[in-house]
């Protein structure tokens, strides 16, 4: 298994990204293992994925919207997902836009650092191909909020992908470090926390459900030990709905009344 070829009409619209997007500084890097590890961080509506590509230092890969990587699936995947919660004055406008944009998506998700991601059977795919990219040392950027508040900084984590920590034991006799990201797009930061590790002893489903927990209270920590911010949210909703990080103590009193 080769690492892909890349088309010069992507580089172009990377480089141009790059040098124009905000820049953002990196935090924690002492805190990634050398090799294979999965980072989980927060989606952040698009800033996830692209700080992802950009800035994840050494070679990775990203669990992508398998959608967003097939020409016939991108439009009605990107108005559900992106756009169908917009005002109703608006939606007509973007689901014109839906329909342009999947010669783009399709070049940039296809060119990019991408694993498809689907949630029917091709998901084994998915698995297999993040399998073979961790025994090779790569790293596996996964953003895994689904549409259920957690707190006021992420949203709940499914938690299936954590099942690769089992086939990697099994495959290399190591335990796979799942790293927490923080991204704040309004401090332009990005900051990864101490690892969280599978216990094998443990029954699957429970263990499963530790580990996306306590890489949520890890992001919540990171997020809540930074200055007073704008926490972009996963759900694609109005700015107005945006929500302000809250003083650490302020979070734990809540979690205790509750």
């Amino acid at each position: 298994m080769e690492d892909k070829k890349i088309s010069p009409l992507y580089r172009f619209i990377r480089f141009n990204v790059k040098v124009f997007s905000p820049k953002y500084t990196i935090r924690g890097t002492e805190h990634l293992p050398e090799g294979a590890c999965v980072i989980v961080g927060n989606h952040s509506h698009m800033y996830g994925p692209m700080e992802a590509e950009l800035y994840t230092p050494g070679p990775h890969y990203i669990w992508c919207a398998g959608e967003m990587m097939n020409f016939k699936e991108v439009a009605a995947y990107a108005y559900k997902d992106f756009w169908s919660g917009s005002k109703p004055a608006a939606r007509p406008f973007f689901k014109l836009l839906s329909h342009l944009i999947p010669p783009l998506a399709v070049c940039v998700f296809g060119n990019a650092h991408c694993i498809p991601v689907y949630h029917d059977m091709r998901v084994i795919e998915t698995f297999r191909e993040s399998q073979e990219w961790l025994e090779k040392g790569y790293r596996i950027v996964i953003f895994p909020e689904c549409y259920e508040p957690y707190n006021n900084i992420v949203y709940q984590f499914q938690d299936k992908f954590i099942d690769m920590a089992r086939t990697y034991r099994k495959k290399t006799g190591k335990d796979l470090a799942f790293v927490p990201m923080y991204l704040a797009p309004m401090l332009k930061t990005v900051t990864y926390g101490e690892p969280v590790y599978y216990n094998m002893e443990a029954p699957g489903k429970e263990e499963r459900r530790r580990v996306a927990t306590e890489l949520m209270e890890r992001i919540t920590e990171m997020a809540l030990e930074q200055p007073k911010h704008i926490v972009v949210p996963y759900p694609n909703i109005s700015k107005k709905y945006y929500k302000e990080s809250q003083p650490l103590e302020k979070v734990q009193h809540e979690k205790t009344e509750s």
